[in-house]
């Protein structure tokens, strides 16, 4: 079956609102929520494509968008690749040109509306920062939570919580004043053994590609309050993400770094190839800084993870 190249948009509005249209009936996943958009015609580049049917479709043009995922999903129907794009300026008041109903939306609000199969890895990326903080692993109990609220004061909004030569109980401890100091202003993933989960409800969690193969071979369900993650190193264990269904992975490494100068790195085009039939938001990491966010999106990232390159000095 021919999969159905289809470019679509996240457009972001006041406040980081979400622009999402109604289904008609009639059409294939009828009277279900999507993200605006359409078919990719021959010979048309996708970015043409997306300014052309948000044109057609919403009356507006297009004047900033950049690559946020893309997805490949298979329905009994049809097969569809989704070239998700996410769109910050356009000019004009975006109106259902088609008759189909609007609808502004919270990014944090998109789960709560009903959209076709396709789209749950667009919603995750839509809620998503294009930084993913990971704390360095060379910090007194005292110095990371101080970093931690430094980092949310620069406007980080998403924070791995790694700390393997703290102890453990220094570690829980603080994982409980961080995850006081993220509330409502970030999401906190910890890591660390999984039988802690239940010990910090509200906290997202992160698996090391270890924890992610024990749990592949039937360890049992494993579901955090907040978001889920992984770390992947190569296509085997981002197969292995993908089926467990998590909410995004880091992959690394994708250049060399200072505490890994040893390790086998990726590179950008290697980084890339694993990406392109990935299904969930990811971020590159290893060797990373904010200077390399625009890079990473183009290989198909969600953006970067990084400690050196985002942990406050």
């Amino acid at each position: 079956m021919k999969r159905v190249h289809v470019a679509a948009a996240v457009i972001r509005g006041a406040e980081g609102r979400v622009l999402i249209a109604r289904r008609p009936e009639t059409a294939h996943q009828g009277g279900l929520w999507e993200f605006p958009g359409g078919k990719v015609e021959h010979a048309e580049t996708v970015r043409d494509a997306l300014v052309r049917e948000l044109r057609e479709e919403l009356a507006i043009e297009v004047a900033t968008a950049r690559r946020l995922i893309q997805i490949r999903h298979d329905y009994p129907d049809k097969h569809v690749l989704l070239d998700v794009w996410e769109v910050t300026r356009f000019d004009g008041q975006p109106q259902g040109a088609e008759g189909q109903p609007l609808a502004w939306v919270a990014a944090d609000a998109l789960p709560q509306y009903a959209f076709p199969a396709a789209n749950q890895a667009i919603i995750t990326a839509a809620r998503l920062p294009d930084r993913y903080l990971v704390t360095p692993d060379d910090c007194a109990a005292g110095a990371l939570v101080a970093g931690i609220s430094r980092a949310l004061e620069q406007g980080i909004t998403l924070i791995q919580l790694r700390a393997p030569a703290l102890p453990a109980d220094e570690y829980r401890g603080v994982a409980r004043e961080a995850l006081a100091l993220c509330h409502g202003r970030a999401k906190l993933l910890l890591k660390g053994p999984l039988h802690w989960l239940g010990d910090f409800p509200g906290a997202g969690w992160h698996l090391t590609s270890g924890q992610l193969k024990s749990l592949a071979d039937g360890a049992g369900r494993f579901r955090p309050d907040g978001w889920l993650a992984a770390s992947c190193h190569d296509a085997e264990e981002l197969a292995l993400a993908q089926d467990l269904a998590v909410d995004f992975v880091t992959l690394s490494p994708t250049l060399r770094t200072l505490s890994h100068p040893e390790a086998e790195v990726l590179g950008w085009e290697k980084a890339a190839q694993l990406l392109e039939t990935f299904n969930r938001p990811a971020y590159l990491q290893g060797g990373l800084g904010q200077g390399d966010i625009a890079r990473a999106r183009e290989a198909g990232a969600q953006g970067i993870a990084a400690i050196r390159g985002l942990w406050p000095s």
